[in-house]
């Protein structure tokens, strides 16, 4: 079950890296769960206890039926059922560009999240330029595969964009995690905005 779920999960680069953060015996809460396969994973490996919010329901009931715990929710929303501090991580991954208010979202999982982890796509990723200079058309990456007409991402960023972002909000960035292609992972960490098409985030509030 577990080797499932590993193989599963191993298709994310970025859940991979999340996992690795979180530490056994911990009370996660994860911000557009899907079906639940990330959360039973950490559940199975580090005896964590989860709680997922999603909104889509067949989503929901495929969670459920593996003995996830979630809850139906809209992410444009604020946390209202979460008290401060009552969770040791919230994660956030790949969904941040997909909410209306960004920013609100930010603070609310440093809020609710004694720790928070993000996944935050780069558009500033050289891919991504390269597309919008040579084409003149809206780019479509590995982490960006939707055309501009039908994709969920309405607010489009670069690292930089996210770094400020945090600062503004009053948030400590704890730790800073590119993700670039299988072949240049140390240019990545060189130079993150420009060559990472991913980035995890630990953050915390100050």
């Amino acid at each position: 079950m577990v080797e499932m779920l590993k193989k599963e999960v191993a298709k994310r680069p970025d859940l991979v890296v999340i996992a690795e953060l979180i530490p056994p015996q911990v009370r996660v809460l994860d911000l557009g769960c899907g079906n639940g396969t990330f959360l039973r994973l950490l559940e199975k490996q580090k005896n964590v206890r989860g709680l997922g919010i999603e909104i889509d329901q067949q989503m929901i009931i495929e969670s459920i039926s593996t003995g996830i715990s979630v809850v139906q929710g809209n992410l444009n929303n604020n946390l209202d059922f979460a008290d401060d501090g009552s969770f040791d991580y919230v994660v956030l991954s790949r969904t941040l560009q997909e909410v209306s208010r960004p920013d609100k979202l930010l603070s609310e999982i440093v809020r609710v999240g004694k720790k928070a982890i993000v996944g935050f796509i780069n558009f500033g990723y050289i891919g991504s330029r390269f597309q919008l200079l040579f084409s003149g058309r809206m780019p479509e990456t590995i982490s960006m595969p939707h055309s501009w007409y039908n994709t969920p991402n309405i607010h489009l960023a670069t690292l930089a964009d996210f770094k400020n972002l945090c600062r503004e909000l009053n948030i400590k960035i704890l730790r800073e995690i590119p993700i670039g292609s299988k072949s240049n992972t140390l240019a990545a960490a060189l130079m993150p905005n420009l060559l990472a098409h991913t980035c995890v985030f630990e953050l915390t509030k100050k």
